[in-house]
């Protein structure tokens, strides 16, 4: 297979990735700058993500604006799947939802897929996925996000909240459909089978605990897009809206090609790296430079397909003017990639050191998290 050959499923991302062709074959939709600046009237804000197109498409996110006009308010929906520690490419989603969340003034209902882990990931034990579920809640309450408004979900520790939503949408999707959707074949367990009908749910279970169909917006990396069109597919059927979503694209590794992932540990700056190793990663780090000095001087450097530029270019240089700086003396060769690399190494470590420090202070606050409040709003 050709190593440049696009894959994009919710288990493997890898090649050269095309957001356009993903577009189409997704689905969904470009946000055009008309969309950006319906959202801004209503945030009062613009948001660097959606203005460098990081969040780059959407399904039904007019509708959503349609509805909260009409002062129909949605919930928030995203999650992770607890299979090791947090990295920097999980941050910039949950941090843009954030931002949603406070601008919307709305509540967020965060999944961590723990049964998805267990059944999928053969090296996993139940222990492992209860492990990185906290650990991992730890990095998304370090972010800001407050209980008041924030409802954690943990799968296999709140199935009685679940499981009602999750059989109706599991009666309704055939096994073909899943095959079609997921490529499941004969060797999946029949846990894997299961769990679209887990991921479904918290799209749903707001409206289900109170008894109003509700508007749900699911920001997500456009892998996940199976999911929803699953769950799309069989929302009116069972009484509730369609879900909406915006999709973001990937965070690349610190190696050539494909997203940053836990799977290659060097190739990946995780939220509990020491901040020696984390800046050992980024001067590591694989860039658009030339083969030389003297040529890169010459010739200048290539930031669309280096890491280090997009690191800058999401989370670390929000400002313009910056960034179309550096832009212009690594193309014109003003700036070596070592030197590129001495500048966003200190970006990244004084971000994980507050970043840590804030794990710290969160740690027992977890409880006032948990999804497991909802079990009361049920009996009133």
């Amino acid at each position: 297979m050709n190593e440049d050959e696009m894959v994009v499923t919710p288990w493997e991302v890898r090649g050269k990735i095309d957001y356009d062709r993903l577009i189409k074959e997704f689905g969904t939709e470009r946000i055009t700058p008309d969309l950006k600046q319906r959202m801004y009237k209503i945030t009062k804000e613009k948001h660097v993500m959606l203005e460098r197109d990081y969040f780059f498409s959407h399904r039904d996110l007019n509708w959503i604006l349609d509805e909260y006009d009409k002062k129909n308010k949605f919930v928030l929906y995203t999650g992770r799947g607890p299979s090791g520690h947090t990295h920097i490419g999980h941050l910039p989603t949950w941090i843009f939802t954030k931002w949603m969340q406070d601008r919307f003034d709305t509540r967020l209902y965060f999944q961590m897929t723990n049964d998805e882990k267990f059944v999928f990931e053969s090296h996993l034990n139940l222990e492992d996925v209860r492990k990185f579920t906290y650990e991992n809640t730890l990095d998304l309450l370090a972010l800001g996000f407050e209980p008041e408004n924030t409802f954690i979900i943990q799968d296999i520790e709140h199935i009685d909240l679940m499981y009602e939503i999750a059989v109706q949408v599991a009666k309704k999707v055939t096994f073909s459909s899943a095959k079609a959707v997921f490529g499941f074949d004969n060797s999946m367990n029949i846990g894997g089978i299961w769990f679209p009908a887990m991921q479904a749910v918290p799209a749903f279970i707001h409206s289900w605990v109170y008894g109003k169909k509700t508007p749900c917006v699911i920001p997500c990396a456009i892998d996940q897009d199976p999911y929803w069109r699953v769950t799309r597919d069989v929302a009116e059927r069972i009484g509730y809206y369609k879900p909406a979503s915006i999709q973001n694209q990937f965070i690349p590794g610190l190696k050539e090609g494909g997203k940053m992932s836990a799977s290659d540990p060097m190739s990946t700056i995780f939220t509990t790296d020491t901040i020696k190793l984390a800046k050992k990663k980024v001067m590591n780090a694989f860039t658009g430079g030339r083969a030389t000095v003297e040529e890169q001087r010459r010739l200048g450097a290539n930031p669309d397909i280096c890491s280090v530029f997009k690191y800058y270019e999401f989370m670390f240089m929000p400002d313009d003017k910056d960034l179309a700086d550096i832009g212009r003396k690594c193309r014109g060769g003003e700036i070596l990639c070592g030197e590129c690399k001495q500048i966003l190494a200190p970006m990244m470590t004084e971000f994980l050191e507050k970043h840590q420090a804030t794990r710290e202070e969160v740690k027992d606050r977890v409880d006032e998290f948990s999804a497991a409040r909802l079990r009361d709003e049920l009996k009133r």
